[in-house]
């Protein structure tokens, strides 16, 4: 005689919740410049022979306790192993160019400075969203500024990074026309976020912001195919 067993509850699995419990893991607690000179490397899928270089910003730790370099990438602040693109490249390592070494995870100095600063400083949880911290721009970094697709558009030096308590992160740019002092510092009064005040930011190196300064043509062609939407 067979015995009878009760169907098994259904888990409910709500995606929306799982996505954004994901997400807030991934946020951004405490953030650390980069002083010494790492870099990222990455590769692009038409040199596939060839390795590039960038410059590293800063380093982040996320809510998971994890800890990743930072480079301005495209639109945002990003982090390096998130750097996969066909198009525009995709993440290989970590280098120290005096050792030439490349590692595939943070340096464990790092992982200790920024554990350290967020006990120390350990925010409270708020329900708004708060300035948690800022950084100056090391890199040169320009960020190309649009409000429409039709409209004209501005290359800016960026001047700083600011971490709010919702993990985001905007650069800071200046407005030159109410700026008092030289140089301008973190604090001024002339600087404005970006994301506050332009629809659409995208960022680049400085010598490639050099280059669209000085309307190189293959420059602004590649520039051309990459922000500027299909009718």
């Amino acid at each position: 005689m067979g015995v009878s067993q009760s169907p098994r509850s259904a888990q409910v699995i709500d995606l929306a919740t799982a996505r954004q419990r994901q997400q807030a893991q991934k946020s951004l607690v405490r953030l650390a410049p980069e002083l010494d000179g790492l870099e990222m490397v990455y590769q692009l899928a038409g040199s596939p022979d060839a390795f590039y270089g960038m410059p590293i910003l800063a380093w982040g730790l996320r809510e998971d306790g994890n800890v990743v370099g930072l480079v301005p990438w495209m639109e945002t602040l990003t982090a390096c192993q998130e750097v996969n693109s066909q198009e525009n490249g995709y993440f290989i390592g970590y280098r120290d160019p005096e050792t030439e070494e490349i590692f595939d995870s943070p340096p464990d100095h790092k992982y200790y400075e920024l554990t350290a600063a967020a006990d120390y400083f350990e925010y409270e949880a708020s329900g708004e969203v708060t300035l948690i911290q800022q950084l100056p721009d090391t890199l040169g970094t320009h960020a190309l500024c649009m409000n429409h697709p039709n409209a004209p558009w501005h290359i800016k030096p960026v001047y700083g990074w600011r971490l709010y308590s919702d993990g985001s992160v905007d650069a800071l740019l200046a407005d030159e026309q109410k700026a008092t002092m030289t140089p301008i510092l973190l604090g001024d009064n002339c600087l404005y976020c970006a994301r506050a005040h332009h629809q659409s930011v995208y960022f680049f190196q400085r010598h490639i912001a050099n280059r669209i300064l000085e309307e190189d043509p293959a420059t602004l062609e590649a520039l051309a195919m990459m922000v500027i939407p299909e009718e």
